[in-house]
């Protein structure tokens, strides 16, 4: 069952989203916020924490391609009310652990080492091969009272290895260093079972548009 994501989650989330990958934060947008995004095939996002008329409005009124309409809301939800020229994605999972993750002694797989990285608020940890190559990468940002996990990646090489365990859990330590044991993420269907794995739950389906 999903539980309401507050206005106050959302913008704590989409603010570490966006210090996470540099930048600029979240404006306000009607009941919702937007983030300009800048890329090529995304040039925006609006994203709600319902759905409601403000979104229904903006998916009739934008014709542009690449400006995605994200929601915690089901994709069938969102399929019977945006007008057809709008593709809904894979779905996305906002997920939390409020509490610690249960990942029990887990060690660096021989043959690797971590390196660390701070900028923005963001701490991004990288499991290295020994030569040098990049193997596991996470990121985590303290918002506040709330610890946000973002682009958390094995390479398909490096994978069932256990280093995605170990990289989430040395993540964790720097949420609890801090005092902070409200962690939130948005999951990929094939992240989700990792993440429900080590503790975390379903919070909040999470469905993203774009033309």
């Amino acid at each position: 069952m999903n539980a309401k994501v507050s206005h106050d989650i959302l913008e704590k989330w989409l603010t570490a989203w966006s210090l996470s990958r540099k930048l600029p934060l979240p404006v306000k947008y009607k009941s919702g916020f937007k983030v300009e995004v800048g890329e090529e095939q995304q040039k925006e996002r609006y994203v709600f924490s319902e759905l409601n008329e403000d979104f229904i409005e903006l998916s009739q009124q934008i014709e542009e391609p690449w400006i995605y309409l994200k929601v915690c809301n089901s994709r069938d939800e969102i399929n019977k009310v945006v007008p057809e020229k709008w593709k809904i994605q894979p779905p996305g999972y906002m997920m939390s652990c409020f509490g610690s993750m249960k990942t029990y002694d887990s060690h660096l797989c021989a043959g690797y080492k971590i390196e660390y990285e701070e900028y923005n608020s963001t701490t991004a940890i990288k499991i290295m091969n020994q030569s040098g190559e990049l193997a596991s990468i996470g990121r985590i940002v303290l918002v506040d009272d709330l610890a946000v996990y973002d682009r958390i990646v094995t390479e398909e090489i490096h994978q069932r290895k256990g280093l995605a365990t170990f990289l989430m859990r040395e993540l964790e330590k720097i949420a609890l260093s801090k005092g902070v044991y409200h962690n939130f993420l948005v999951a990929t269907e094939e992240g989700k079972a990792l993440y429900e794995s080590i503790g975390w739950k379903l919070y909040s389906d999470y469905t993203s548009i774009v033309i």
